[in-house]
């Protein structure tokens, strides 16, 4: 006898019984219309991207902050001059063909990140070996140029100072030419690309500077009217000896000359009077050219020059400002690079023979000692010229 539950259906197909009773859902699971909506497909698909972005992002950060602060690829010390005009891009680029970063970006990127407001500055760098992108672009940016060192003599003019700055090829500009005793001969800094307009500022600054303290010091008495006058005496006493010692004693003599009404006769003011500031007559003094007057030749004019004849160092402005207590009226070269001083005219003509001879054993093509040796006096100038006589 059949049952209900045995019976067979009448299309032949047996049913299909569930466990307890419940069809299995799973077999038929379709997604939701939620599911299905494009929105929801979409945003899926951004916040994918976003994920990987974040990560490619995190991954760029690392690599970029690893490489920005880093060891650089330089090997050994390297100078690299960044021209002026070079905007970020073009300065990264120098640096990277000259082996200083490895890459230019990255350079870039981080300059900007780091140092937003700054300005990266033009000159000539040098760069250490392994020195970092952060480094480099600090040292760009605070303008840390490679610094270099000029040396202006004493006792040049105005003229050859200018010369000198000229031959120098790490400076720029045609400057004009400063007024004779207007600047101070020192060792200056200067910077490749600096112009020689600066350097010429430069030493003027530093020499009014120095006339200023050393006036306000000035020993008392000095028969000087103002710090252009100390100037003009100390160009002379420049000429007339490199050797610092004796600066204080030259210039007592001339101190003690325009005391007593006397004229300077010093060797190096013909030559200026004749040349300027050219330097040189190349030749020796000659009687001829004692004799000749000019505004700067104190055989012929009473006083001093009306002007510097060469720029002064600090020690022959010092000696002037504060001379040697002494008698003396006369010097004369001595033979050795020195001079030998005299209070009477009697004392500087045994001076002046005892160099005649020493001039006479030397070779003619010999170089003369002194500035003043060129005449065989100085500052009492050659016993037959009457210096011995005040000045009318």
């Amino acid at each position: 006898m059949e049952t209900p539950e045995t019976k067979a259906p009448k299309d032949g197909v047996a049913p299909t019984f569930h466990v307890g009773g419940r069809r299995d859902k799973g077999k038929d699971r379709r997604p939701s219309q939620a599911a299905r909506h494009p929105a929801v497909t979409i945003g899926s698909g951004i916040f994918t991207f976003l994920l990987f972005a974040l990560l490619g992002g995190g991954l760029a950060v690392w690599y970029g902050e690893h490489a920005y602060n880093g060891p650089g690829p330089l090997e050994a010390e390297k100078t690299v001059l960044i021209p002026r005009g070079a905007g970020v891009r073009d300065m990264a680029e120098i640096l990277e063909r000259e082996g200083i970063i490895d890459n230019w970006l990255v350079f870039i990127v981080g300059q900007k990140v780091t140092r937003p407001e700054a300005s990266m500055k033009a000159g000539e760098y040098l760069f250490k070996p392994g020195q970092s992108m952060a480094s480099v672009a600090d040292a760009i940016a605070s303008g840390k140029v490679v610094v270099h060192q000029v040396t202006i003599p004493e006792g040049l003019s105005s003229q050859q100072v200018v010369q000198r700055l000229m031959a120098n090829d790490l400076l720029t500009g045609t400057p004009v030419v400063p007024l004779e005793g207007t600047l101070l001969p020192e060792t200056y800094r200067i910077h490749r690309g600096m112009s020689r307009d600066e350097v010429l500022r430069q030493m003027a600054d530093a020499q009014q500077k120095l006339v200023k303290a050393l006036w306000e010091k000035r020993a008392p008495g000095l028969p000087l009217k103002n710090p252009q006058e100390m100037i003009i005496l100390a160009s002379i006493v420049e000429k007339e000896t490199g050797d610092a010692d004796e600066r204080p004693k030259v210039a007592a003599v001339f101190i003690n000359r325009l005391n007593k009404k006397m004229r300077l006769q010093s060797d190096p003011t013909i030559t200026y009077g004749l040349v300027g500031g050219k330097g040189s007559l190349g030749r020796p003094i000659t009687r001829s050219d004692i004799v000749t007057p000019t505004a700067y030749n104190t055989y012929a004019v009473d006083g001093l020059p009306p002007g510097p004849i060469a720029n002064p160092g600090r020690e022959a402005l010092a000696a002037v400002a504060d001379p040697a207590h002494t008698k003396d009226l006369y010097f004369v070269a001595d033979g050795t690079g020195g001079h030998a001083f005299a209070e009477t005219l009697n004392d500087h003509n045994r001076n002046v023979a005892r160099w005649r001879a020493i001039e006479a054993a030397q070779p003619s093509s010999a170089p003369q000692p002194g500035s003043a040796a060129q005449s065989g006096s100085s500052a009492a100038g050659a016993p037959q010229s009457g210096a011995s006589q005040p000045a009318n």
